[in-house]
């Protein structure tokens, strides 16, 4: 009572059917075999390095910063 049971798999697959149409359910397969194969493959590869060199980092975190004090300065002036 409480599995599935063949009765039910062909009654959801008859509605999902009705819902999305025949042409629609193929377009959806195929993208979700994609999504499960792109995610597998995410899963597998070694994350990427940041091949930034520290001193380009830290000007860029200098321009950032400041950015945001201009922005405050600038709204300081309008106030």
């Amino acid at each position: 009572m409480g599995g599935l049971s063949i009765w039910h798999l062909l009654i959801l697959l008859a509605i999902v059917l009705l819902v999305f149409g025949p042409s629609r359910l193929g377009d959806l397969g195929k993208s979700l075999g994609e999504a499960i194969r792109g995610f597998k493959k995410g899963m597998n590869e070694e994350p990427e390095i940041d091949v930034t060199n520290s001193t380009r980092r830290e000007q860029i975190r200098e321009g950032e910063q400041g950015q945001a004090s201009a922005s405050k300065q600038s709204e300081k002036d309008k106030a």
